[in-house]
């Protein structure tokens, strides 16, 4: 007679990512490289403009503090700018790419 092997079940958990946003930041790149398309798709969704905005600064800094940044200009104030009812929506800040506030 035939003895039966015990069989033991053996489960594998993987886990598998994807990459959604392979785009490095914008702050981070070369502003040479960047188009003016680039910061106005920026500029928009951060701010949630319908207008392009007027000016663009792309700048870094470096000593003892070293730092890249965007400033942008808006082509005209927001409608509520002077009611103090509503949060100011001011500078954003990134830290280490990460958004802070």
């Amino acid at each position: 007679e035939e003895k039966k092997k015990a069989k033991k079940t053996v489960k594998e958990k993987y886990t598998e990512y994807e990459e959604l946003n392979k785009t490095k930041p914008l702050w981070t790149r070369n502003p040479e490289d960047i188009t003016t398309e680039e910061y106005a798709s920026f500029y928009k969704s951060l701010t949630n403009d319908w207008e392009d905005h007027l000016a663009v600064k792309h700048f870094s800094v470096e000593g003892q503090l070293e730092f890249k940044a965007l400033l942008f200009l808006a082509k005209r104030a927001s409608f509520d700018m002077f009611q103090d009812k509503k949060k100011k929506n001011e500078i954003k800040l990134y830290v280490r790419r990460v958004f802070i506030m």
